[in-house]
């Protein structure tokens, strides 16, 4: 099957493509610079750009598009409706009717969610639901692996920097961490069981966290030693506007939102559909934090 991968060199992306070769596919790697993986044919792709995503599916006339594209915080013009919403309306727009769609959302995409994320996730999957084509839809939980942005840098930093860890609140919010393993072998299986037409699954880990619990893991696979101080709601209600002006701010207003809110929800439905291994976060993290992952 020719596979068109957006995204394709991302984080999920390159596990993405590794699962759909090892499957036997052919996979057109679609990247902004259209820098080619091994194995992969490599297209220049800018989901953003309709005529760019319509060359890249010209030249690779797919019998399967897997659309992973998606920002996790806004930069200028790329904004969440432009990339998530917009974006999807392009490759959509491109895709033959005969196309199988596989779509890569997000857990907590709800149209009245508080996050700006959240509810860009929603509009796009209102798209997919309406486009007429043969679409799987799953929503991730934070995903875990080597290379991976939360546990690798934001959380490692969080608690490596400072003396003490600065905890969200009460840490009580549920997190079921998932592993890009796992999220490749869903997205690739979607392909070959047709059952899964017109679904959308949860993508979340073996474990439940809490935040507090997150930050007990990461501290103990960097092997350190800190007191975590909670912080108020009310002060970091005040705080997190006020880091924006920085030119990186270490969490943004929707990071926060969608802290506040958590993210879980059970594995049962996708786990027994694509017959899921459930890697835990508690063996991956030492190497997903690993000095010379840095």
């Amino acid at each position: 099957m020719n596979v068109l991968v957006t995204g394709a060199t991302g984080f999920v992306g390159r596990a993405v493509v590794g699962e759909l070769l090892t499957r036997g596919h052919t996979v057109f790697a679609g990247s902004r610079r259209g820098g080619a993986l091994p194995g992969t044919v490599g297209v220049p792709l800018d989901v953003t750009d309709p005529g760019s995503v319509f060359r890249a599916s010209g030249h690779a006339r797919p019998d399967a598009v897997v659309h992973l594209v998606g920002i996790i915080a806004e930069q200028g013009e790329q904004t969440f409706t432009r990339v998530h919403v917009e974006g999807t309306r392009n490759v959509l727009a491109a895709c033959a009717r005969h196309t199988r769609y596989v779509h890569m959302s997000a857990l907590g995409a709800r149209e009245d969610s508080g996050s700006g994320y959240s509810r860009s996730k929603a509009q796009a999957e209102r798209l997919v639901r309406e486009s007429g084509l043969s679409w799987t839809i799953f929503q991730p939980s934070l995903i875990f692996g080597v290379g991976d942005d939360f546990f690798g840098r934001v959380l490692r930093e969080l608690v490596g920097t400072a003396p003490v860890v600065p905890q969200i609140g009460d840490g009580s919010f549920p997190f079921r961490p998932v592993s890009v393993q796992d999220v490749a072998l869903a997205f690739a299986g979607a392909l070959e069981r047709p059952e899964t037409v017109g679904q959308t699954y949860a993508l979340t880990g073996p474990e439940e966290f809490t935040f507090r619990q997150l930050l007990k893991l990461e501290l103990s696979a960097l092997g350190k030693r800190k007191p975590i101080a909670p912080v108020p709601l009310a002060l970091m209600n005040l705080l997190v506007p006020a880091m924006q002006v920085l030119p990186k701010p270490p969490i943004t207003r929707d990071q926060y939102a969608m802290l506040k809110e958590g993210n879980t929800a059970p594995n049962g439905p996708a786990r027994e559909a694509f017959g899921l291994p459930m890697h835990r976060l508690e063996d991956a993290l030492p190497s997903i934090v690993s000095p010379s992952r840095k």
